[in-house]
């Protein structure tokens, strides 16, 4: 494919990028003197209240005696504890993602019945509108699969006959829509992108009613459709741990800045797939996926703990990898001893791994998570405790599902959408007032000069 390029005068466009960081420049020290809370962040790094949510819970700390102390993750869904769905559904070996659909978009567990019957009538939903496939997505192939995403989630405004109704059945109706379509149109971006761009063959299955949501997407994957019911499990589970994290995350909270505006379902979506790309969100496990690469291609004994932790020191001493001082998968916003996600993905990575024969990778993946702790607080010359999250193995579970790369943000999508969905409803129908935070300018007055004596 050709693309049309920008000719533009070298001179005029280094003069234009100087006059932007001259005139955009605020000396760091004016936050501080102003108070302001840069991230939305407070001094002791825990979050600024801007909201009250019922949906999704976040516990990393506790105040003693107006003093913050430090404890173990906790993450949870309407109240229910996740490790407690996981394991309720490891123990009664089925899949999960179809009830915490029903969680977090209703509040309340579902009945087996009742669970049963709305898997059905989500199905349902799958089909994407007549010719949608050919015109939104195979004659517009993208490079990027989340790019691709968000476009295709705003073109379903324009095949949508009441796009604009803000009344709680006709988002309930787009949020069934988007969640029930959103795997087919990453499946299908990436089909297209890989025939396109990577000159592969181009295959395109119809979604099998009769499979979950985790079965349905290895199925649309595959050539030839097959996959294991423990790949599917393990897919289920990432889909699990991924649908919710709180209001305050950078994609949560999009979604509701956009939806406190009045705007439609698909722009406030579009808008949180958007902050999901970021490397500093969603992207994050490609990073941890790149950065275990060059590890793996230079550190010879991937079992020497001594050959590791110099690696990794390299790494944080912005001596290695892309020289950033960061050690990806390491570290949350506000989970500040341990993710609660990482302990329940790791043990089902750890079983996947013995099973693809790549148990070698796994015990670099462990050994990593034992060493950087104890390395950053060592070079930082810090007690805190940096502890690996869930894009630490999130991404190595997905290549042991022979999930490529570019899919591993688009399938973050396709579970947060759930929770994106949880909080637009949340904010339509429960706060009805624009979020409108203020900004001091710091910019010097200046007096308007006619354009002769300039």
């Amino acid at each position: 494919m050709t693309r049309k390029k920008t000719v533009a005068s070298n001179d005029m466009t280094q003069e234009l990028l100087e006059l932007v960081e001259k005139n955009i420049s605020i000396d760091p020290a004016l936050y501080e003197t102003y108070n302001v809370k840069r991230g939305l962040r407070n001094s002791d790094n825990t979050g600024v209240l801007v909201g009250l949510t019922v949906i999704g819970e976040v516990h990393a700390y506790i105040f003693d005696e107006n003093e913050k102390v430090d404890v173990h993750g906790r993450l949870s869904y309407r109240g229910v504890d996740v490790s407690e769905i996981v394991g309720g559904c490891v123990a009664e070996n089925r899949f999960g993602f179809e009830e915490v659909i029903y969680l977090l978009l209703f509040g309340n567990l579902p009945t087996q019945e009742k669970l049963k019957e709305f898997s059905e009538f989500l199905k349902q939903y799958r089909e994407l509108p007549e010719n949608f496939v050919e015109d939104m997505i195979l004659k517009a192939p993208s490079p990027d699969i989340m790019n691709k995403l968000a476009r295709s989630t705003l073109a379903l405004y324009s095949y949508d006959d009441n796009p604009d109704d803000l009344s709680l059945s006709n988002i309930l109706r787009q949020s069934f829509e988007l969640i029930a379509r959103f795997p087919s149109i990453i499946a299908y971006a990436y089909q297209t992108k890989a025939h396109y761009y990577d000159r592969k063959s181009l295959f395109i299955h119809a979604s099998n009613p009769k499979l979950s949501i985790a079965e349905n997407f290895l199925y649309l994957m595959r050539s030839d459709n097959q996959y294991t019911q423990e790949e599917a499990r393990i897919l289920d589970l990432c889909l699990v741990l991924h649908a919710e994290h709180g209001g305050g995350n950078n994609s949560a909270f999009t979604t509701h800045v956009v939806s406190s505006s009045g705007t439609d379902t698909y722009s406030a979506i579009a808008a949180a797939i958007g902050s999901l790309k970021g490397p500093k969100h969603g992207g994050a496990n490609n990073r941890v996926m790149g950065m275990m690469d060059e590890i793996k291609a230079n550190v010879k004994d991937w079992g020497s703990e001594e050959e590791v932790s110099a690696y990794i020191r390299k790494i944080i001493c912005k001596e290695a990898y892309d020289k950033s001082g960061l050690v990806y998968g390491f570290g949350h916003a506000v989970y500040t001893l341990s993710d609660p996600r990482t302990a329940l993905l790791k043990e089902n990575a750890r079983a996947l791994a013995e099973a693809k024969g790549r148990s070698d990778e796994f015990a670099l993946y462990d050994l990593i998570e034992q060493v950087t702790p104890r390395l950053f607080a060592e070079i930082k010359k810090t007690e805190k405790f940096i502890p690996a999250n869930v894009d630490f193995y999130s991404g190595f579970v997905y290549s042991l599902l022979d999930i490529p790369p570019e899919l591993y943000t688009p399938l973050f999508a396709m579970s947060r959408i759930v929770g994106w969905c949880a909080h637009r409803i949340e904010e339509v129908v429960t706060c009805n007032r624009i979020i409108r935070p203020a900004y001091k300018s710091v910019s010097k007055r200046k007096t308007y000069v006619p354009i002769e004596d300039r």
